[in-house]
């Protein structure tokens, strides 16, 4: 090979290793910059409580513009599988917590710390133009379970029922169970969706839909039922008269300190966290 073929093979190949290098390079601080700063206070879990923490995160950073929040929804199982790996310091959840993630927690050395941030409703919805109106828990649980099939056998107009329900990673999914099925699984032909704005759409385009949402998730795209011949409101949810009401949690690892502890301090806040849980629709926790 002659030593001009040599200066080219050369000149190529460290063309090659500086492209590498920049390369990799510009991946590193791409990568750097998309995701959460080391500063940031990390929050995920509860697609229901999502809504609060992201208008009351917005509100608490303008007030507190050196504690960057960085907030995620995924459901509320996965928001406490990320606390007890530490990969958040505040978790999102739409149910208590299992026997076996505090246990899960424990071989982490997470202490989990429960927190009720506001009172949640859940909402059997069907499309506006059902004319059903009123459901027993029975019925419910019948039609879930793929035991009531039809409309016109809970008084409606003939036409298969379409069951949606939220995904076994939600929270809402588990109260849901526990208010509602009592041991019955739900059928597996059931439209399973990630989130209450899922149920929403869903049921939302389709005339035979039934599903259930969070209580700040109701709006004029679809009907809520009345259960058991009461009608879901504020007032009913607090008094437990509504069958289906919930406390919406979130969990930290241990008592709440230093910026995490202001963070939890402005949701309950009457004036400011628990204001914005009313302006979202859902309910805030009664005054003590």
């Amino acid at each position: 090979m002659s030593n001009k073929a040599v200066f080219f093979v050369k000149k190529g190949l460290m063309a090659v290793l500086l492209a590498g290098f920049l390369s990799l390079v510009l991946s590193v601080g791409f990568s750097g910059s998309a995701g959460a700063a080391q500063s940031d206070i990390l929050i995920t879990g509860s697609t229901t409580v999502l809504p609060i923490m992201q208008k009351a995160g917005e509100a608490f950073m303008a007030v507190n513009p050196g504690i960057p929040l960085a907030i995620s929804g995924g459901g509320s199982g996965n928001g406490i599988k990320a606390l007890n790996e530490g990969l958040c310091q505040i978790a999102m959840s739409s149910r208590d917590i299992k026997s076996s993630e505090v246990e899960a927690g424990k071989g982490r050395n997470v202490n989990h710390f429960r927190i009720a941030v506001a009172v949640d409703a859940l909402l059997p919805v069907v499309h506006p133009d059902n004319p059903v109106k009123n459901l027993s828990m029975e019925q419910l649980r019948d039609i879930y379970a793929g035991k009531i099939r039809d409309w016109k056998e809970v008084g409606g107009q003939d036409g298969n029922i379409v069951v949606v329900s939220r995904d076994s990673s939600s929270g809402t999914f588990e109260s849901w169970g526990d208010f509602v099925m009592k041991g019955e699984k739900v059928l597996p032909a059931a439209l399973m969706q990630a989130s209450n704005g899922g149920v929403v759409q869903t049921v939302a385009g389709n005339r035979r839909a039934i599903g259930y949402i969070g209580f700040g998730y109701l709006g004029k795209t679809v009907k809520q039922i009345n259960v058991n011949g009461v009608e879901a409101t504020t007032e009913t949810a607090l008094s437990n008269t509504w069958p289906i009401a919930r406390e919406l949690y979130v969990f930290t690892n241990g008592a709440p300190e230093g910026n995490v502890k202001k963070v939890i301090d402005f949701l309950l806040d009457p004036q400011k966290g628990q204001k914005i849980v009313g302006e979202t629709g859902f309910i805030p926790l009664p005054v003590k």
